[in-house]
């Protein structure tokens, strides 16, 4: 087996390294205001859990050549965003959202999706995703780099849930109706696949 030192590799190799080992990763896709009000949109799947009381999700923003992307600044001032979970049917027009353009230009408009508002913060959501939260900033850190910060971790408090009808029963969301997509290394994304139960011991 090779052991490899994070110290003696690029950063580019680190990378490589962890979007290969660490999959399949959730997609979060996130909506978010500009300063001119302009509904920005984008994928990231540096994206997690963090905590079920309160709800709360963590999402780790990367800096491009140490410059804050457009989300993270959006978020740090609005202190609001959405966070769409990505599936079969909305993973196309998605990447879409992940072309270079202006902060002026929504990346929604772009994409051909179909902006709705929220119940509980001034964020519009995507109508296209089957499940949607909405949430409010509630901690973020400046994290990594030599010299300057590499990325934006931000901690965002749930506080509404949006959830297609199909897809809810007694509490729990159908995975197989949601048939969410998660992201690998390089281009490659991966669907749920094969799923099996294993009883955890007491």
């Amino acid at each position: 087996m090779l052991s490899i030192d994070p110290a003696k590799i690029t950063e580019r190799d680190n990378y490589k390294m962890l979007i290969g080992s660490i999959v399949p990763r959730p997609i979060a896709f996130v909506t978010s205001v500009a300063e001119d009000g302009t509904l920005n949109g984008a994928p990231f799947s540096y994206f997690n859990i963090v905590s079920s009381n309160p709800p709360m999700i963590s999402l780790s923003i990367q800096r491009k050549n140490g410059l804050k992307k457009d989300t993270a600044k959006n978020i740090l001032r609005q202190k609001e965003f959405v966070v769409h979970i990505v599936d079969e049917s909305n993973v196309k027009k998605v990447n879409e959202t992940a072309a270079n353009l202006p902060s002026s230009e929504s990346e929604i408009t772009h994409a051909g999706l179909t902006s709705v508002e929220s119940t509980t913060i001034r964020v519009q959501g995507v109508e296209e995703a089957k499940i949607r939260m909405e949430c409010k900033l509630e901690h973020s850190l400046e994290l990594g780099g030599s010299g300057s910060p590499s990325c934006d971790l931000l901690i965002g408090k749930v506080l509404q849930y949006h959830v297609a009808d199909e897809l809810y029963h007694n509490g729990r969301v159908d995975h197989e109706k949601l048939r969410a997509v998660s992201r690998l290394a390089g281009n490659f994304y991966a669907t749920i696949g094969e799923a099996f139960e294993i009883e955890r011991p007491d």
